[in-house]
């Protein structure tokens, strides 16, 4: 599985964004889609996900403001952003499991990784 992540920029506080993550190869083994971010002296951190039934997480500080879209047509989830400010800024990073919210899967678990897209939030 390859992710291609893009939409990334630098935006004003209170601007929206919107990412977009394009999977490509074997799109079938795919269980759930999601961001993360990592910004400068913070962990990692994921800020939404969605599994192939279509259920939604989102992390405390984007609840409200985030909104995670998946097509199953053209394998892309994208990731709505709202009234952003300068502490969203990060690298976003694309990512894809095998294994979703699947309790019973045995493995082999794998992840994958898009390159990362950068988003800037001046104040």
């Amino acid at each position: 599985v390859q992710l291609q992540a893009s939409g990334g920029g630098l935006v004003k506080t209170g601007d929206s964004l919107r990412l977009s993550c394009t999977a490509t190869g074997d799109v079938g083994s795919i269980k759930r889609t999601g961001w993360w971010r990592h910004a400068p002296k913070r962990p990692r951190e994921s800020v939404a996900s969605i599994t192939n039934d279509g259920v939604r997480e989102y992390d405390d500080s984007m609840k409200g403001r985030a909104t995670i879209y998946r097509d199953s047509v053209k394998n892309t989830v994208d990731l709505q952003m709202s009234n952003l400010n300068p502490e969203d800024s990060a690298v976003y990073y694309c990512n894809a499991d095998n294994y979703g919210t699947d309790l019973d899967f045995e493995g082999p678990f794998l992840d994958y990784w898009g390159q990362g897209t950068h988003v800037t939030v001046s104040s």
